[in-house]
C-alpha cells in the first residue's frame, strides 16, 4: 500500500490548559510532510502524551487543585472541541485523572486505528494539520496543565487509489 520515504521522526506539540471546562488549541503543521501532488502521506506510528504542570518540574497534581481529569485529542480535521471515539477525524486521545488524595490515573486509547507494532501499521494522513484539543475540568489558581504531544511518523507515497481512498475518507468524515 505505501512506500517509505523516511525513518521515524517525531513532531512534538506543547497544549497548555490555564482555564478550568474551556476547550484550548493547537496544531501540528503537516505542510511540509504531506504532498497531494506525488500522493505523499504521513503514517502515524504512535502518539504518546506527556501530562505536567505549570512548570516543567512541577508536580501535576498541584496544578488540579483537587478533583478534576483533563482530556486530550488529536485529529486530523478541525473539529472545534473534543469528539465521540467514532469520528474518523479522531487519531489518538488521552486522560488523566486526579482525585481529592492526589492518586493519579492515565489512561491513553487508540480509536479509531489500533496502530500496530509492525513498519506498515500506522495511521495514513493526507491532510496538512492535525489539530489538538484539550479541556479540564478543574484548573487550581495560579496554575496550568502542560499537555506535550509526541506524534511518531514517517513520510510515505501512496498508490494513486490508495490515495484517493483515503483522501475521500477525509473529506467524507468532514461530514
Amino acid at each position: 500500500m505505501a512506500t517509505k520515504k523516511t525513518s521515524m521522526f517525531t513532531l512534538t506539540e506543547r497544549l497548555t490548559i490555564d482555564a478550568a471546562n474551556t476547550p484550548t488549541f493547537a496544531t501540528i503543521d503537516l505542510g511540509s510532510y504531506v504532498d497531494v501532488g506525488d500522493r505523499q502521506a504521513l503514517q502515524i506510528h504512535s502518539v504518546d502524551f506527556i501530562f505536567q504542570g505549570t512548570g516543567a518540574s512541577s508536580p501535576i497534581w498541584a496544578a488540579f487543585g483537587g478533583a478534576g481529569s483533563c482530556k486530550i485529542q488529536v485529529t486530523d480535521l478541525n473539529r472545534g472541541g473534543l469528539v465521540f471515539a467514532n469520528d474518523r477525524a479522531l487519531v489518538a486521545s488521552g486522560t488523566l485523572d486526579n482525585d481529592p488524595d492526589a492518586f493519579l490515573q492515565n489512561t491513553t486509547d487508540l480509536y479509531p486505528d489500533n496502530f500496530g507494532k509492525g513498519s506498515d501499521d500506522g495511521r495514513y494522513v493526507v491532510n496538512d494539520q492535525l489539530y489538538l484539543t484539550g479541556l479540564s475540568t478543574l484548573i487550581a489558581t495560579n496554575q496550568a496543565i502542560n499537555i506535550t504531544v509526541r506524534v511518531n511518523a514517517s513520510i510515505v507515497t501512496l498508490g494513486a487509489k490508495d490515495f484517493m481512498a483515503i483522501a475521500i475518507q477525509s473529506t467524507a468524515a468532514d461530514n
